[in-house]
């Protein structure tokens, strides 16, 4: 049965009274694996049903949705890529271009599905809304990454009303989606760096990314809800800046940059840890040593808390069902 109340533990860095599962998203085919006949993307209300019923059909005790229709296209569709280009689809290169763009208004944007979504929710559960993107990440995709970097030596005051534009909207997000009873908590999911070091120099990301993030932060916190961040990359060049601005919990680690083991090691006590059972591993470890890893990481952590167990990302396709089915027995049987 869901109780949102034993993940809120986890986020505040206590002791749950079971081991509690997270995961920022699945998969379409685990969607209908679900649902069967009830799964609908037919419209943004039924999608969040869709996201209710299948989580609340694997054990979590929440599902992560959209908040509303806020959105920064780019213009450029990726498909059904595997790859995604941090050049493809840039629409703003100079002050002109960032004048043209049709910015949308956070605060005209609908987000009434938060509302309706209480009555449809299962006793105990809640959820938990996620960004359209993050600060850098939509900066990074209406400028390009090449683009980026080369305006922040010729252009530092564009730099500056891109990211303040980017993350006003967001702010405004974030403030609304916290004010409704259904929302246990929210998701700020911006990737900061590669797996050996941050995307932008971290003097660049303290100037123009990181106080955004605070005031993200902030607005969660001033509604009473706890915030999470997921962030892909390496960050130990950021560590003291990651820690100051007051998330509550961390998601998203990879074995090549930290071992999840190590990472709660590092965290312990100062923000609570999501998921990171690598995803590498999860496709090519047997359901054994999954099994294992994963009773092996709940051992370690049950006595100190601040850990919900998950992948270091997400559920791909490509990630054999079995294989997260392993991880999540491991979970249900510890």
């Amino acid at each position: 049965m869901a109780d949102f109340n034993q993940l809120r533990k986890v986020l505040c860095r206590e002791v749950p009274s079971r081991p509690v599962l997270f995961e920022f998203y699945l998969n379409d085919r685990l969607y209908r694996r679900a649902c069967g006949n009830r799964y609908d993307l037919s419209s943004p209300y039924a999608a969040m049903q869709t996201m209710v019923r299948s989580f609340e059909y694997y054990g979590y005790d929440y599902a992560t949705v959209r908040g509303s229709e806020l959105w920064f296209p780019n213009g450029t569709e990726q498909g059904e890529s595997r790859t995604i280009s941090l050049n493809a689809g840039h629409c703003i290169e100079d002050r002109e271009g960032f004048e043209r763009y049709p910015w949308m208004d956070a605060a005209a944007c609908d987000y009434t599905c938060l509302d309706h979504i209480a009555a449809d929710l299962p006793a105990g559960m809640k959820v938990i809304v996620m960004g359209p993107g993050g600060v850098l990440e939509n900066c990074i995709a209406l400028v390009g990454y090449d683009n980026l970097c080369m305006m922040l030596y010729d252009d530092r005051a564009l730099v500056g009303d891109i990211f303040a534009k980017i993350g006003s909207s967001l702010v405004e997000y974030y403030r609304r989606c916290a004010r409704y009873d259904s929302v246990g908590a929210l998701i700020s999911n911006d990737d900061w760096g590669f797996n050996a070091q941050p995307m932008l120099a971290p003097s660049d990301l303290r100037e123009f990314v990181f106080p955004w993030h605070k005031r993200i932060v902030e607005v969660i916190h001033d509604a009473g809800k706890p915030a999470i961040l997921h962030s892909c990359g390496n960050y130990s060049m950021i560590f003291e800046d990651l820690l100051a601005l007051q998330y509550d919990a961390r998601h998203s680690y990879e074995d090549k940059i930290v071992p999840v083991e190590q990472a709660y090691e590092q965290f312990v006590g100062k923000m609570a840890v999501l998921g990171g059972i690598d995803m590498n591993f999860l496709v090519c470890a047997s359901e054994e040593e999954i099994t294992a890893r994963c009773r092996r990481m709940l051992e370690q952590t049950k006595s100190r808390g601040g850990y919900a167990l998950g992948s270091g990302n997400s559920i791909p396709d490509y990630v054999p069902d079995e294989h997260y089915f392993a991880m999540l027995r491991a979970g249900k049987e510890y």
